[in-house]
Order: C-alpha cells, then sequence, then structure tokens
C-alpha cells in the first residue's frame, strides 16, 4: 500500500499551529508520546494542559484514550501502510457520559526527516449524533401517527359513505337520490386513497395499483351489468406524492362518474378507458368512452364536468384540459408539462 500523504510544516512553526488550534488536535511520536496539545483538546475533554507533555497517548486523562483498536490505526499511519480517516470511537470515561468521537490522523514532516510525526484532529459528534436519532426518533413517531391518522379517517370515511346509501335509499325525490348518490361515489373515492396512503412507503402512491382501485369501486358501486358496462386502466409505473394521487384520484372520479351516468343511454355495450403516463416532468391523464358522445367547446366543458371539480384540480396540478370527440365518444386529456422531477408542479403560493 503506498505511504500516507505527507503534511509539511516547519518545525518551529508546528507547536504553536497546534497549540493555538480551534480543533482539539494532538501532535505525537512515532511511539504515541504527546508532543503537544491544542487548548481546544484540553478544555473539550477536561484535560489539564501540564499533565499531558511526555505522556502516552493511552496515559491521557484516567486512561480512556488507551484504546487498542485507535492505537493500532495510529502505528499503521505511522509506518505509512494506512491512514485514519472518519474513524469513529467511543470515548468512555468512568463516571460521565460516553462521547461519540470521529478521528483523523496523519504523518507530517516537521523539517525532520529521521523521525515520523502524527497529527491526530478529533471531533466530538456526540451532540450532532444524539440530534440525528432525536429527529429519526420524531419521524418514526411522525409516521406512526400518520398512519393511525389515515386509518381512522378511511374508518370515517367509510361510515360516512354507509350513511349516505341508507338516506339515498330512503329518500323520495329522485334528484336528492342522485345527489346522495354522487357524494357516494366521491367519499368512496376519497377513502381508497386513504387506504393506499395507509400503506405506500414515504408517502407516495403507486397509480397503477391505485387507479384500478379505485375504478373497481366506482364500477362496483355504479354499473349493475359488468358485461354492458366495463372501466379498463393502463397505466405506467408512476408514483407520485400523496396530495398529487388525490387530485387524480378525484379527476378520474369525477370523469367516470360523469360518463356512466350521460355517455351511455341506450347503448348495449360500453368502455371507459383510463390511461396515464409520464416521462421526466411531462404526464398525461386521459379519461374516454366510447359512447354517445359530447359537443366541444367552453359551454359542453361546463356542462361535462358539472360543478368545475376538475377545473379546479387540473388548475391545482398546473395542467390543462383538452375535450374531444373520440369518434365514437368522447375522451378528456388532462396534461402536463414540467420540469424533470417527474412530480407535477407545486400550486403557486397563495
Amino acid at each position: 500500500m503506498s505511504k500516507a500523504p505527507i503534511v509539511h510544516f516547519e518545525a518551529a512553526s508546528t507547536l504553536a499551529v497546534v497549540v493555538s488550534s480551534n480543533e482539539p488536535l494532538l501532535f505525537l511520536s512515532e511511539d504515541q508520546t504527546v508532543i503537544a496539545a491544542s487548548t481546544s483538546f484540553c478544555r473539550t475533554f477536561e484535560i489539564d494542559p501540564a499533565t499531558i507533555p511526555g505522556k502516552r497517548l493511552r496515559e491521557l486523562g484516567d486512561g480512556e484514550w488507551a484504546m487498542p483498536q485507535l492505537a493500532s490505526l495510529l502505528r499503521a499511519t505511522a509506518s505509512g501502510s494506512a491512514q485514519i480517516e472518519a474513524y469513529e470511537i467511543d470515548l468512555r470515561r468512568p463516571n460521565r457520559n460516553t462521547r461519540q468521537l470521529v478521528i483523523n490522523a496523519r504523518t507530517i514532516d516537521d523539517g525532520d526527516k529521521d523521525r515520523v510525526r502524527l497529527l491526530m484532529a478529533v471531533t466530538d459528534v456526540t451532540a450532532m449524533r444524539a440530534e440525528a436519532r432525536l429527529k429519526d426518533d420524531l419521524i418514526r413517531e411522525k409516521a406512526i401517527l400518520m398512519k393511525e391518522v389515515q386509518h381512522r379517517v378511511a374508518n370515517s370515511l367509510q361510515i360516512i359513505a354507509s350513511v349516505l346509501m341508507q338516506s339515498a335509499r330512503r329518500v323520495q325525490s329522485e334528484e336528492a337520490r342522485g345527489h346522495l348518490h354522487n357524494a357516494h361515489h366521491r367519499v368512496m373515492s376519497i377513502a381508497t386513497v386513504q387506504r393506499h396512503l395507509s400503506t405506500s412507503a414515504g408517502g407516495n402512491v403507486e397509480l397503477r395499483t391505485y387507479l384500478t382501485q379505485l375504478c373497481q369501486s366506482l364500477g362496483a358501486s355504479m354499473i349493475s351489468d359488468p358485461d354492458r358496462l366495463s372501466i379498463e386502466v393502463t397505466v405506467d409505473d408512476s408514483a407520485v406524492e400523496a396530495d398529487v394521487s388525490i387530485s387524480l384520484g378525484l379527476i378520474v372520479t369525477e370523469l367516470v362518474i360523469n360518463a356512466l351516468k350521460h355517455a351511455f343511454p341506450d347503448q348495449p355495450m360500453g368502455r371507459i378507458e383510463i390511461g396515464y403516463r409520464s416521462t421526466g416532468g411531462d404526464w398525461t391523464l386521459s379519461v374516454t368512452d366510447n359512447g354517445i358522445g359530447m359537443p366541444t367547446g367552453s359551454d359542453a366543458t361546463k356542462a361535462g364536468l358539472g360543478t368545475g371539480i376538475v377545473e379546479a384540480l387540473a388548475r391545482n396540478l398546473r395542467s390543462e384540459i383538452q375535450l374531444s370527440d373520440a369518434a365514437p365518444g368522447t375522451a378528456v386529456i388532462i396534461s402536463h408539462r414540467g420540469p424533470s422531477d417527474g412530480q407535477p408542479n407545486a400550486p403557486p403560493a397563495a
């Protein structure tokens, strides 16, 4: 193995550099006798500077620096067969908290070519490691709480959906019954999102499974004869953040409900196709049916999208809506052109 890099110092300045350093430093001979220690080292590890000169490293303090692995690495560094880079050790002292240290060491040339000198830098990372552990614990706790909240929300949505269906069976007005059914379908779509959030790693939602199950839920609640009407889903391997999946799911819900209600009044057979694909920051969501079709233009868009939920969600995703004749049927294309991170742009700040 090649000899470790050598840092050159003039002999007269070496001690001054070490002693005045703001970093905990030790200047050692080849046999690990301490030639000098920085004031920062003495202060950090509570060692009287007057007791240091002439002592071996293993004799410092109460003997806590007598670590065989560290001594072995320093010998290898002195011989040129290795060097210490970011070596982590635990400094254990009687009746004191253990401190986590990072050690770096290399040979230096202080002007005398007949002897070897070592410069050892010590960084105390105890507080940093504790902060990192605390942060990790908080993240894990937050994730557990989030999953619990999502689980409870999903259960609540299921209850709300059940109440809506019971209310729909009791009301006499066909118009009121229709509104309750529509509300039920929308609540169920949000419940599907919540189920995915509770099982998705890192809050990301894999769209193929999510949109497939969403459409299966819509079909089960709205299609009485699956042999007559069907919903097909074709989605690539895209995964999006939770808030984006909610918007996409609501768009699909609105468009599928609209197609099931209006596209096939007298047709013996019908099909709705859901598609999603992304390339870099660009993505396209499509909902196409082979029904009776609808006129294009702004008036048709307003009529087809009803409450304007789709337009609002599309604006939130910074995407454009294109309504066209699918010959036969209708095609609604939601498209976005954006950065190469694969995600729709975040909505503009209010």
